[in-house]
């Protein structure tokens, strides 16, 4: 610790404590502060207390963070930072750590002189998570002391008081979600254990420690990991590019600070025809891009471009490389530190920052230009990779005109498969995606044809993770679902962009088999969605059908079963009903073994079916994820089946 650091450290007490607005609307509207009190909400109560300690470690004062799960799921946290000040704050008439807790958007973030950059300023604070959690201990490691505060529902239970004396510093919170508040509480290591991962990329030389009390082994040691990077966004994005093939031998990677903005890139080429740039702002994940993604574009794109023409390697080429051509195969994460972050665009996590385009295009423009004098094979190959891309875009361009062309054909223009609806409103109407011609006709008789739409498709389609773009809009199948879904490829500016203005259906329901080929294809149709339809789930529109697995007989009594549990569950209570013992057991292999009644009565009819939306809470995990199962790296694939085969349905 530097000696103005400790200057700092010292003067951070109430003083630096800045009140902006109340709780009241907290608890009555929570999903206005955390997105929804599903799943995606309740874990984000962990990321904003988690926020709290990587702002410390920004600021210089913590290096250690760590995570649990109690068996309760309950969560604790706790750092080494410098703990939260419990002295009096004038203004408020009470603790500042009180203030901190029950108080909305109060904290030493929104002071400039106690935090320059400040990654919880895009959440809404630790006092939400205490206003949406029914029981939560604020501990304070501080100036040789140990406080406490406890609370209910953000209310303090007790004034702040001294409980030991301690030669630690640090904050620890421990929080159980209000489960009147939330539809569940139960807590997914995988889910916690990726953003801590995340984190620790993006903040190289802290480490999290992540560890589960309710899984414990034999011997009495709990599941636990502990992130920790040394290199940065340099090893991120080698963990991002495991499973491809690379073009070149390492990522390229620079940092730096220009016009008084940290920039942080890395980037590495592979074979691959899909693009993957992952874009930060103070750790947060800007899916919507923004100013810094502009300016890593405009910096790669000019750069690349003065080089392949200045090498003489463009001049055989008949057509105009495009911006997206110096894209393809390219996987890079751009991370950059704003005092004041303006998001905008529907979900907020799109940056506005004028004053962040230029720094972070000067950056990516000197670290692509030394790396290509440097390096003249791996400068060579990349170029290529451009060229090649650019080609297939030239051929996919017609195949998308043949696509899109059968939009304004005399007539509808729609595949001839798709069994519309009647109701030409978006917002009424859903479409399924059903494997099989078997299956999609059981679905056109048992459907309601007033506001449902069946598209069946046969067998299993592209697997668009390895096809090159031509190619994809080549397939039938790919076609009739870019023709039916009324959505447009292509602009000016990017080829692959997607304009979702005439969406017809607002609900795209994926439907297949509950059995391990089901399985398969509903994974291509949801890579072929992550790939090229992504804005398409980022609006909510994409949902995986989940019809039952069993159906169950005695006498007259049919139920349905969507797991082994239930089934199980089901056996017995039939068991006990009545006098007959027997109990008949159906196993669902395909969609088409259910008569149209049965196939509307538990996976169709909205009053009945459970829909599972599809959303992306962590858009380079899923990259990483979709990478590992569609692309040709076997051994990765294997690993993951091997670890994950306990949670699916396997045919006997």
């Amino acid at each position: 610790m530097t000696d103005e650091q400790k200057l700092q450290a010292s003067n951070y007490s109430a003083g630096n404590i800045q009140v902006l607005e109340g709780l009241e609307a907290v608890r009555k509207r929570p999903a206005m502060y955390i997105g929804d009190v599903g799943a995606k909400g309740l874990h984000h109560l962990v990321y904003e207390v988690v926020d709290n300690s990587i702002d410390e470690a920004l600021a210089g004062y913590c290096d250690t963070i760590s995570v649990f799960i109690h068996p309760d799921n309950s969560i604790s946290v706790r750092d080494n930072g410098r703990g939260i000040p419990t002295d009096f704050h004038e203004k408020e008439g009470r603790s500042a750590l009180e203030v901190v807790m029950t108080v909305l958007h109060a904290g030493g973030k929104f002071d400039k002189d106690t935090y320059k950059v400040s990654g919880g300023l895009h959440g809404v604070g630790v006092s939400c998570v205490n206003a949406l959690s029914e029981h939560l201990k604020a501990t304070v490691y501080r100036g040789g002391k140990i406080y406490e505060q406890s609370y209910a529902i953000g209310k303090p239970l007790h004034p702040v008081k001294e409980v030991d004396s301690t030669d630690e510093t640090g904050t620890e919170v421990h929080f159980r979600p209000d489960v009147s508040i939330f539809e569940e509480i139960t807590y997914s290591y995988d889910t916690l254990a990726s953003r801590m991962r995340e984190l620790a990329f993006l903040n190289k030389g802290i480490r999290i420690t992540l560890t589960d009390l309710r899984e414990v082994d034999e011997e009495g040691n709990a599941k636990s990991e502990s992130f920790f990077s040394e290199g940065g966004l340099y090893e991120f994005v080698q963990f991002l590019d495991a499973n491809r093939e690379p073009l070149i031998s390492q990522p390229i990677y620079m940092e730096g600070e220009k016009n008084g903005i940290p920039v942080e890139v890395s980037m590495i080429y592979n074979t691959s025809f899909s693009e993957n740039i992952h874009s930060y702002v103070n750790n947060i994940n800007t899916h919507e891009g923004g100013t810094h993604l502009q300016g890593f574009r405009r910096g790669l794109t000019a750069t690349l471009k003065k080089y392949a023409e200045d090498s003489g390697m463009l001049s055989k080429l008949k057509f105009e490389i495009a911006g997206d051509d110096f894209r393809e195969g390219l996987t890079a994460v751009i991370s950059v530190k704003v005092a004041e972050p303006q998001f905008e665009g529907q979900t907020k996590t799109k940056l506005g920052n004028r004053e962040v385009n230029a720094p972070v295009s000067q950056a990516v423009s000197e670290m692509l230009s030394y790396y290509l004098e440097e390096n003249p094979n791996e400068a060579k190959a990349i170029v290529q990779k451009v060229i090649l891309a650019a080609t297939a875009r030239h051929a996919a361009r017609k195949a998308r005109e043949m696509v899109q062309r059968k939009n304004v054909l005399t007539g509808t223009g729609l595949p001839g498969k798709l069994s519309d609806c009647a109701d030409k409103d978006p917002h009424n109407c859903e479409i399924y995606l059903v494997e099989g011609d078997s299956a999609g006709g059981t679905a056109k008789q048992g459907r309601d044809r007033n506001f449902q739409a069946i598209l069946p498709l046969r067998g299993k389609i592209l697997n668009v993770e390895k096809a090159m773009q031509h190619k994809i809009f080549d397939n039938e199948e790919i076609k009739n679902i870019y023709t039916a879904l009324g959505v447009r490829v292509g602009t000016e500016e990017d080829s692959k962009a997607l304009d979702v203005s005439g969406l017809r259906y607002h609900k795209v329901i994926i439907m297949c088999d509950a059995d391990v080929d089901g399985s398969h294809i509903e994974t291509l149709i949801l890579t072929f969605f992550f790939r090229h339809m992504r804005e398409l789930i980022e609006g909510g529109h994409v949902y995986i059908a989940t019809p039952p697995l069993y159906l169950l007989k005695k006498g007259s009594q049919a139920r349905y079963a969507w797991n082994d549990a239930e089934r199980d569950a089901i056996i017995n209570e039939l068991k006990g009903a009545g006098k007959e013992s027997g109990v008949g057991l159906q196993r669902y292999k395909g969609l088409g073994e259910m008569n149209a009644e049965q196939l509307w009565d538990t996976t169709m009819n909205p009053s009945n079916r459970t829909l599972r939306q599809v959303t992306i809470e962590n858009a380079a995990e899923s990259d990483r994820v979709f990478s590992m199962l569609m692309g040709d790296d076997v051994p990765p694939r294997r690993e993951f089946i091997e670890q994950n085969a306990k949670y699916a349905n396997i045919d006997a």
